[in-house]
């Protein structure tokens, strides 16, 4: 048997510090969670110092300069502004009190026919207004946490963590309130306000193409047949010869002058859509293109017209890029109904390389797809094939116009 040996004097001192070095110290008790709180709840005083100033400064400023050409525009950027105060204050909240808020969709300046439409959004853009009256309410909150939590610190150290917790919830909630994205309705607002400057500016910049067309084309033409037949009526009994030469030469400028309003007006509305559907009207297409095209249209019913003339419009503009830019031997198009969207694919088997900011006008298509709530994708490596699919809203004949419930993304 072993006796044991009892442990006196210095020994036990040693075996005594050790065993209250073993315990945890009061200061380091509090888990991680609370320390991120109270971390928190002492950065209030200066971030809501920098956010209040700010509204006081630059908001103030460009409202009190409102009647002055820079006041409005100089309101706009601070709202901008004031986005990104809301964006830093978001990574903060979700860093120090795991509270992950979404952010909001950026300002739709895409397509807004100037600066003038932009700078309106952003001054009515509700995510940067709940911002301002998120740092306006935030200032006298932040200052009193930090003087709390700052006394508990030293002061009422055993209720720190619930004094830290209660008030980090109305920090929390504060944030889920104020910071979050905008509702659907607020969504929907902007992508439609975004969606008819597209919508206007797709349209100015048709009438301009005819304008131009109807100038340089078939009115040129008209000029120089006037001015034909008025030499031939002089002509006409000094030599007839040359008179019935120069009407012969006006019945063709009259023949091509025709022809080109006829090419116009299938710009604008082609006929054969009207009359005989998609199937008809995009076989007329392919037929004038460069490259033998195979057309295959499945559909039980017609479209509503406007979804007809943009599907026929957007093949249109399709084989045209393919005529001009692809370099392909041949081409296909399928137009079929899937559900509720009518789908459009046209393949090649060019060089690809196509891209939406490449300068071949898909970007334009691919704006004005969306703005029906349409989607766009392309598929062009480098060397072809490539593939160009399009998805439009189905509406049946006759059916009241309306737009769909949500937006799809690419």
């Amino acid at each position: 048997m072993t006796a044991r040996t009892p442990v006196t004097g210095r020994a036990a001192a040693g075996a005594e510090d050790t065993d209250r070095d073993r315990l945890p110290k009061p200061g380091f008790a509090f888990p991680a969670a609370t320390w991120k709180e109270i971390a928190h709840l002492l950065t209030n005083l200066p971030m809501s110092t920098v956010g209040f100033v700010y509204v006081v400064t630059v908001l103030s400023t460009g409202a009190g300069m409102a009647v002055t050409v820079i006041g409005l525009p100089l309101l706009a950027a601070g709202l901008w502004g004031q986005r990104q105060l809301g964006r830093l204050e978001r990574l903060r909240v979700r860093a120090l009190l795991g509270v992950r808020i979404d952010e909001p969709s950026p300002l739709p300046l895409r397509g807004q026919g100037g600066g003038l439409s932009g700078m309106w959004l952003a001054l009515k853009d509700p995510v940067a207004w709940r911002g301002v009256l998120y740092d306006v309410i935030r200032f006298p909150w932040g200052v009193f946490t930090f003087s709390v939590t700052l006394t508990s610190l030293f002061v009422l150290w055993p209720v720190l963590p619930f004094l830290a917790r209660g008030m980090a919830n109305v920090d929390r909630a504060m944030a889920r309130a104020l910071l979050s994205p905008s509702d659907e309705l607020e969504r929907r607002i902007a992508e439609l306000e975004s969606d008819r400057g597209v919508v206007v500016d797709a349209a100015a910049a048709d009438l301009r193409r005819i304008e131009r067309d109807l100038h340089d084309g078939a009115q040129a033409r008209l000029v120089n047949l006037a001015m034909g037949l008025g030499l031939a009526k002089e002509k006409l009994l000094e030599d007839p010869d040359a008179a019935a030469a120069m009407v012969e030469e006006a019945h063709g400028e009259v023949k091509l002058a025709l022809q080109e309003l006829r090419d116009l007006a299938r710009g604008i509305h082609p006929a054969v859509l009207t009359d005989r559907g998609l199937d008809a009207a995009l076989s007329s297409v392919a037929s004038r293109c460069t490259v033998p095209v195979k057309v295959t249209v499945d559909l039980d019913s017609r479209p509503a017209e406007a979804v007809e003339g943009i599907a026929y419009f957007t093949v249109s503009e399709l084989l045209q890029n393919v005529s001009k830019h692809s370099g392909a031997s041949q081409a296909s198009v399928d137009v079929w109904r899937s559900g509720d969207r009518l789908m459009l694919q046209v393949v090649d088997d060019g060089v690809g390389g196509a891209r939406l900011d490449g300068g071949s006008g898909l970007r334009g298509l691919a704006e004005r797809l969306d703005a029906v709530d349409g989607l766009f994708v392309v598929d062009s490596p480098e060397g072809g094939p490539t593939t160009v699919t399009a998805e439009l809203p189905w509406r049946d004949r006759g059916a009241p116009a309306r737009r769909a419930g949500g937006r799809r993304r690419r």
